[in-house]
């Protein structure tokens, strides 16, 4: 009884011993980098930027019309309009702040919304190379988390021949 619990513990360990991981590595923001689509995707940012800049600009100017209205007319205005100025003008400031605030993050959703079709073809081709090659895991080359990884096992530059985006050649070291 016992020399057959230890066959089978020997066979059971022997079993789990030989099913290997296959671990690789990608860096999609140096795939995305190299995409010709994000020539694209800066022009689309770079006019949505100018399309918030002037809405701020717009902001800007109504501002500073208010505030050199209300300056000229101070003294002549009675209490209840000067007020009333008053919380126009501090009104508008408030848009001013929420509207800085918010710019950066619409423009990270905006870049979100252009990039995420892109990150698709990464994850479609990403994902071809690991049936193929039989990866078990993948991390991610460009987060803080890897300490190491052999060449041979990143797959960023597979993923990339995969989707047809051609590989720079490296720079000489002088």
């Amino acid at each position: 009884m016992i020399r057959s619990s230890l066959i089978i513990a020997f066979l059971t360990f022997s079993i789990f011993s030989s099913a290997q991981t296959k671990v690789g590595t990608i860096d999609t923001d140096y795939i995305l980098a190299q995409m010709p689509e994000m020539e694209e995707v800066n022009k689309g940012l770079d006019a949505y930027d100018k399309q918030l800049q002037q809405d701020f600009q717009v902001n800007i100017k109504q501002y500073d019309t208010l505030v050199k209205t209300y300056q000229a007319n101070a003294e002549s205005l009675a209490a209840e309009a000067r007020q009333e100025s008053e919380s126009k003008i501090i009104e508008l400031e408030n848009q001013i702040k929420q509207f800085r605030q918010r710019a950066q993050l619409m423009m990270q959703m905006r870049k979100n919304e252009l990039t995420s079709p892109l990150y698709e073809k990464i994850d479609a081709a990403m994902r071809q190379v690991i049936k193929e090659e039989e990866f078990t895991q993948i991390l991610h080359a460009g987060g803080n988390s890897l300490a190491f990884s052999a060449e041979e096992y990143d797959i960023t530059e597979r993923v990339m021949a995969r989707m047809g985006i051609e590989i720079p050649a490296p720079a000489e070291e002088e």
